[in-house]
Protein backbone atom coordinates (compact mmCIF):
# COMPACT_ATOMS: atom_id res chain seq x y z
CA UNK A 1 0.00 0.00 0.00
CA UNK A 2 1.68 3.66 -1.09
CA UNK A 3 1.89 6.49 1.68
CA UNK A 4 -1.12 8.38 -0.54
CA UNK A 5 -3.63 5.74 -0.12
CA UNK A 6 -3.15 4.94 3.61
CA UNK A 7 -3.28 8.91 3.68
CA UNK A 8 -6.43 9.01 1.48
CA UNK A 9 -8.40 5.87 3.70
CA UNK A 10 -7.76 7.49 6.55
CA UNK A 11 -9.52 10.81 5.98
CA UNK A 12 -12.90 11.40 7.59
CA UNK A 13 -15.22 11.70 5.00
CA UNK A 14 -16.58 15.17 3.63
CA UNK A 15 -19.24 16.36 6.51
CA UNK A 16 -22.96 16.42 5.54
CA UNK A 17 -25.47 19.34 5.54
CA UNK A 18 -26.84 18.12 8.85
CA UNK A 19 -23.18 17.45 10.27
CA UNK A 20 -21.88 20.86 9.49
CA UNK A 21 -25.03 22.35 10.75
CA UNK A 22 -24.48 20.64 14.25
CA UNK A 23 -20.97 21.85 14.13
CA UNK A 24 -22.08 25.47 13.55
CA UNK A 25 -24.72 25.47 15.76
CA UNK A 26 -22.21 24.12 18.55
CA UNK A 27 -19.65 26.91 17.47
CA UNK A 28 -22.56 30.00 17.76
CA UNK A 29 -23.16 28.32 20.88
CA UNK A 30 -19.77 28.08 22.54
CA UNK A 31 -19.01 31.36 21.34
CA UNK A 32 -22.32 33.26 22.39
CA UNK A 33 -21.58 31.93 26.44
CA UNK A 34 -18.22 33.44 25.48
CA UNK A 35 -20.05 36.62 24.92
CA UNK A 36 -22.15 36.22 27.79
CA UNK A 37 -19.33 35.78 29.95
CA UNK A 38 -17.34 38.69 28.61
CA UNK A 39 -20.74 41.03 29.49
CA UNK A 40 -20.69 39.55 32.88
CA UNK A 41 -17.34 40.53 33.80
CA UNK A 42 -19.09 43.87 34.82
CA UNK A 43 -15.69 45.36 32.89
CA UNK A 44 -16.31 48.62 31.06
CA UNK A 45 -16.01 48.90 27.00
CA UNK A 46 -13.09 50.85 27.53
CA UNK A 47 -11.23 47.51 28.99
CA UNK A 48 -9.36 47.14 24.92
CA UNK A 49 -8.69 43.44 26.30
CA UNK A 50 -12.06 43.05 26.24
CA UNK A 51 -13.07 45.04 23.45
CA UNK A 52 -10.46 43.22 21.54
CA UNK A 53 -11.81 39.87 22.53
CA UNK A 54 -15.76 40.79 21.81
CA UNK A 55 -14.93 41.65 18.51
CA UNK A 56 -12.59 38.39 18.06
CA UNK A 57 -16.30 36.47 18.56
CA UNK A 58 -18.27 38.87 17.03
CA UNK A 59 -16.48 38.09 13.57
CA UNK A 60 -16.33 34.53 14.70
CA UNK A 61 -20.38 34.67 14.55
CA UNK A 62 -20.66 36.66 11.56
CA UNK A 63 -18.42 34.14 10.05
CA UNK A 64 -20.61 31.12 11.09
CA UNK A 65 -23.84 32.72 9.34
CA UNK A 66 -22.19 33.04 6.37
CA UNK A 67 -21.03 29.21 6.77
CA UNK A 68 -24.79 28.69 7.43
CA UNK A 69 -25.54 30.87 3.86
CA UNK A 70 -22.67 28.85 2.33
CA UNK A 71 -24.86 25.03 3.68
CA UNK A 72 -28.04 26.97 2.07
CA UNK A 73 -26.65 27.86 -1.32
CA UNK A 74 -24.75 24.36 -1.85
CA UNK A 75 -21.08 26.50 -1.46
CA UNK A 76 -20.13 24.85 2.33
CA UNK A 77 -16.74 23.46 1.90
CA UNK A 78 -15.58 25.01 -1.25
CA UNK A 79 -12.21 27.26 -0.50
CA UNK A 80 -13.16 30.79 -1.80
CA UNK A 81 -9.41 31.19 -2.73
CA UNK A 82 -8.92 28.30 -5.45
CA UNK A 83 -12.29 26.72 -5.80
CA UNK A 84 -11.15 23.46 -4.44
CA UNK A 85 -12.66 21.60 -1.65
CA UNK A 86 -11.70 22.66 2.02
CA UNK A 87 -10.00 19.25 3.21
CA UNK A 88 -12.30 17.44 5.94
CA UNK A 89 -10.35 17.84 8.71
CA UNK A 90 -10.11 21.44 8.27
CA UNK A 91 -13.53 21.35 8.68
CA UNK A 92 -14.17 19.18 11.24
CA UNK A 93 -12.03 22.10 13.23
CA UNK A 94 -13.16 25.37 11.83
CA UNK A 95 -16.34 24.42 10.25
CA UNK A 96 -17.03 28.02 9.55
CA UNK A 97 -13.63 28.57 7.80
CA UNK A 98 -14.40 29.92 3.54
CA UNK A 99 -10.44 29.05 2.77
CA UNK A 100 -7.89 26.32 2.78
CA UNK A 101 -4.84 26.40 4.21
CA UNK A 102 -2.94 26.96 1.11
CA UNK A 103 -5.04 30.46 0.14
CA UNK A 104 -5.09 31.40 3.35
CA UNK A 105 -0.91 31.28 3.73
CA UNK A 106 -0.97 33.01 0.35
CA UNK A 107 -0.35 36.91 0.75
CA UNK A 108 -3.12 39.19 -0.26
Amino acid sequence: MSLDAARTQSRPPRPTAHEARQRLEHARGTRLVQLQALTATGQTVDDHLMSAQREAIERVLKEIDEAFARIEDGTYGICRGCAKPVPAERLEILPYTSHCVGCLRRPA
